[in-house]
């Protein structure tokens, strides 16, 4: 019970301490006194409330920033890492309230996220664009993969264990680290963490606490690296928190669940949609007359 109170209240002062941060970095810059669009506060709630019923956000907020051209290539992860920040703090929130998982492998699991995505920060807020196009196109498709395979019944169903001994626990630390760092580069975790924990006997729905808390706070360490940076697009960040939040309120407090069968399906399609194009963006030769970041997407 208090290593709980302690993740909650930790959550909620690195959230405060996030949102300050945020509003140092928006005063700085152009375009400061532009609210975001429509289309970009309805991504953060989709993309938000899917979040919370264990979608994913990352390749559902790529996808739709593929489709409508919003975000440059190389502002995407900052972006997303960013945006949907305070959505997660929220979505954490509720779960380790809820959901009961041994409180020691709750807390270093989060620990060891949390690291991994201050790694993964640090030399993905450097990387040019290419290299971060190719990166989210594989976890674009590994996501995919994974729904696609999760929806066919390849993946056990899990067992009903709400913690794990000292072997399996090493094991899962050594796998959040890398989590951690791959969701710095745009690849979710959401995926990955519910096969791992399945595989290690876990109750599926102890992993939603422990992937949250994990996404929480690790985008919020690795969000200061990219403000650092300033490698993100102010507005679309903010479209995706306001518009998120109320998403995830209605998911985690009202709807709670839902028959997602077909709607993952329709996602599996939508993200192979993404891969390819930000794909075909990596692959050509940027045409030099064109400015940078309109030659991600042609006109629709």
């Amino acid at each position: 019970m208090i290593i709980r109170t302690i993740l909650l209240a930790v959550l909620v002062m690195s959230g405060i301490a996030f949102i300050f941060a945020w509003r140092r970095v928006v005063k700085i810059g152009q375009d400061t006194r532009r609210s975001p669009s429509p289309i970009q506060l309805g991504i953060g709630f989709v993309t938000d409330f899917f979040d919370t019923l264990g979608i994913g956000s990352f390749a559902t907020t790529t996808a739709a920033y593929k489709l409508f051209n919003i975000v440059r290539d190389e502002q995407l992860v900052g972006t997303m890492i960013i945006g949907h920040s305070i959505p997660v703090v929220a979505q954490a929130l509720i779960f380790i309230a809820a959901v009961q998982v041994d409180p020691i492998v709750l807390g270093s699991l989060i620990a060891a996220s949390v690291l991994g995505g201050w790694f993964g920060a640090g030399i993905c807020s450097r990387l040019p664009v290419r290299p971060i196009q190719v990166t989210i196109s594989i976890g674009l498709i590994a996501a995919a993969a994974f729904m696609a395979m999760s929806q066919l019944g390849v993946f056990p169903a899990g067992g009903t264990a709400l913690t794990l001994p000292v072997g399996k626990l090493i094991f899962a630390l050594v796998a959040n680290f890398i989590l951690g760092a791959l969701l710095m580069l745009g690849i979710g975790n959401y995926a990955p963490s519910l096969i791992i924990f399945s595989l290690l006997g876990m109750d599926p729905r102890s992993a939603f606490p422990i992937m949250m808390g994990s996404g929480a706070l690790m985008a919020m360490a690795g969000g200061f690296r990219f403000m650092q940076a300033a490698k993100f697009d102010k507005r679309a960040a903010l479209g995706l928190t306001l518009g998120g939040v109320p998403g995830v309120l209605v998911a985690g407090l009202i709807v709670k669940s839902l028959p997602l069968s077909v709607l993952r399906w329709m996602v599996v399609g939508v993200v192979i949609y993404a891969a390819t194009m930000m794909l075909k963006s990596a692959i050509r030769r940027p045409d030099p007359s064109i400015p940078l970041g309109e030659e991600i997407l042609p006109a629709l």
